[in-house]
């Protein structure tokens, strides 16, 4: 099984916000659906940022470290790395 580190903007919020799951697709769904009381006021949310991972316990700890940054900026720079990555513009 996959895991995938994602981090999700909220325009209406202007707030990010960053999680795990085995299917991103699902959870994306059920966060802009308002399932997630976390999310909920902030619905539509955009998915920015997404990492794969072979085991939960890696994806848990890349997302710990993702939500220990100090500033968003940091937020936003995991964001511009992974897009330089994938050769978005």
């Amino acid at each position: 099984m996959i895991y995938t580190v994602y981090i999700l903007y909220s325009v209406t919020l202007d707030r990010y916000y960053v999680g795990f799951t085995s299917n991103l697709e699902d959870r994306l769904k059920r966060h802009n659906e308002g399932k997630n009381k976390h999310t909920k006021s902030g619905i539509p949310w955009k998915l920015m940022y997404q990492e794969s991972f072979d085991t939960r316990s890696e994806a848990m700890a890349r997302e710990k470290k993702i939500k220990s940054s100090e500033s968003r900026e940091e937020l936003l720079w995991y964001i511009r790395s992974r897009t330089n990555e994938l050769g978005v513009q």
